[in-house]
């Protein structure tokens, strides 16, 4: 797809245009829209909105390298009491990361997983995601690795069908979640893509109370429970 020269204004303009890509899966009862936290969430209400689907998250944290916390070596997500873990492999072997380092990030990533997972349900149980056609909206993919999880935590819970859905990508990581997922729409795929950023006039993070004040108003059906 070619490059798309002015940004979009926000993450809300964005998940406009994004419905617009994913109108084939309007008004179907199996839809449920699982939003990656936080700047997912403001894309992905305006596109459960469209579909007439329910939204909930995907809690998903990066794991960051030790000494270089931007640089993912893996991530973990989960919905209810499962947790996955995808690896960055390649980065993990040139980093000679250790079991013993993994684990430590791990561990501390969880706990704030899980954190993040009670303030924006606030009581709400996980979404039961079996037989269901979930759609995983986050406002961009750079390397993929949270994405990947959010896809593997999804999966051991038995969907239907896995559709990843995002507003702008780099190639190669779209690439590899089409790999991995039923359906991957991307409607930007810059050929000099930096960073997810790049796509937006406004990049900066929702807060944890606009991200549960969507969680209550955004979907356009009532939120399933576990």
């Amino acid at each position: 797809m070619p490059d798309t020269p002015r940004p979009y204004p926000d993450r809300a303009a964005a998940g406009r245009d994004l419905a617009r890509h994913l109108a084939a899966h309007a008004h179907d009862a199996r839809v449920l829209v699982l939003a990656l936290p936080r700047g997912g969430v403001p894309v992905a209400a305006p596109v459960a909105a469209a579909l007439g689907a329910p939204l909930d998250v995907v809690v998903v944290r990066k794991l960051g390298l030790p000494g270089h916390p931007e640089v993912a070596m893996g991530a973990i997500a989960g919905i209810g009491d499962a947790v996955e873990l995808v690896h960055e492999r390649r980065v993990q072997a040139q980093a000679r990361v250790t079991a013993d380092d993994l684990d430590r990030v791990r561990r501390r990533e969880l706990v704030e997983l899980r954190r993040r997972e009670a303030a924006y349900r606030d009581g709400r149980p996980a979404p039961d995601v079996r037989g269901r056609v979930v759609v995983l909206v986050d406002d961009g993919l750079a390397t993929g690795a949270t994405m990947r999880a959010a896809v593997a935590a999804v999966r051991s819970h038995a969907p239907a069908r896995v559709v990843v859905a995002v507003p702008v990508g780099s190639t190669g990581a779209c690439a590899a979640l089409a790999r991995e997922a039923d359906e991957v729409v991307c409607v930007r795929r810059p050929t000099a893509f930096r960073a997810v950023g790049q796509a937006y006039v406004d990049f900066d993070p929702p807060t944890d109370d606009e991200v549960r004040a969507l969680l209550v108003t955004g979907g356009g059906a009532a939120s399933p429970g576990a």
